[in-house]
């Protein structure tokens, strides 16, 4: 790895706000960084950050030159960038974050294969359920689930991600009928603690849309563990058909409501918004969008209410 310039250390301490935040970053130790924004300063004669033993404070005179050190480093990675249009080999390493359950199931599967094609390559996935700002975590792209990110962001639509509402036979052996949306009130509804309507469950249909208030026992923040407390027959859940496909498929879970649907989310890659996109990004991005489409994704041809 390109030892990091004296502005790059600085910019990652701004954006950060902590010296530690940066030296995770940039691969230093803390000291290195320290040194090299005091040298930095010793340099322009002037004093860039005011540190103090809780604080971190960039000066107004650190605040002018973060803007034109940031214009110059982007300047420079568009240089290198367009000098690497012109090669055939695909180096360096990308760092994607991408959701845990969907991560682990449908992008880690795939990583082999992609890495086989571009040897030169290296991945560094980070999975989190959580809304994390990529560039905080020095990604080069991120997979994010629902809403279109801010403005300033490059995205790419990869697929549509369907929910089911679902539970096991051993359940629902013991449990009264599911026929209406509203019959959901007299069950255990197992919860994702993540989501921001865990407990009002929406449907649509024929007839409009129908919102549920639901309740249950157990809440959790990983849609696999959700799966787990369906499976062992707690009760009813929501989960996405990413996960719950194989599951209808080979009757472990059965699928609720057929003639009800759930909101769709979409699934975009998201990037910055440069002149030149890294070429490893855009592999990257092309790759798996041919996985997960055109048309309907694999894990969607079981148990969705549409099929």
């Amino acid at each position: 790895m390109d030892t990091p310039t004296a502005a790059e250390v600085f910019a990652a301490v701004a954006e950060t706000g902590s010296f530690s935040k940066a030296a995770d970053r940039l691969g230093l130790s803390k000291s290195a960084v320290s040194r090299r924004v005091s040298a930095l300063e010793r340099h322009l004669s002037v004093r860039l950050l005011e540190r103090t033993t809780r604080h971190l404070r960039v000066t107004e005179a650190g605040e002018r030159y973060l803007v034109h050190a940031l214009q110059a480093l982007d300047l420079l990675k568009e240089a290198e960038a367009s000098a690497r249009l012109h090669s055939d080999q695909v180096i360096g390493t990308l760092k994607v974050l991408a959701p845990m359950s969907f991560g682990k199931l449908h992008v880690a599967p795939h990583v082999p294969g992609f890495l086989s094609a571009y040897p030169g390559l290296s991945v560094d996935l980070h999975l989190d359920d959580r809304k994390l700002n990529p560039h905080e975590l020095g990604c080069d792209l991120a997979l994010q689930v629902g809403d279109l990110p801010e403005s300033s962001l490059i995205c790419r639509k990869l697929a549509q991600l369907d929910s089911v509402v679902c539970a096991a036979p051993s359940y629902l052996e013991q449990a009264p009928s599911i026929a209406v949306p509203a019959d959901l009130i007299h069950h255990n509804c197992i919860l994702f603690s993540y989501s921001d309507n865990k407990d009002d469950w929406v449907f649509k249909s024929e007839l409009g849309q129908e919102t549920v208030a639901v309740t249950g026992n157990f809440q959790v923040n990983n849609s696999e563990a959700l799966c787990e407390a369906a499976l062992s027959g707690l009760g009813v859940v929501r989960l996405p058909t990413f996960i719950a496909g194989s599951y209808l498929a080979s009757g472990k879970l059965l699928l609720l409501l057929p003639q009800h649907e759930m909101a769709s989310k979409t699934l975009y890659a998201v990037h910055s918004a440069r002149k030149l996109v890294p070429r490893k990004v855009r592999i990257f991005i092309d790759h798996f969008a041919a996985l997960y489409g055109p048309g309907c994704p694999s894990w969607e041809t079981h148990g969705h209410p549409g099929q």
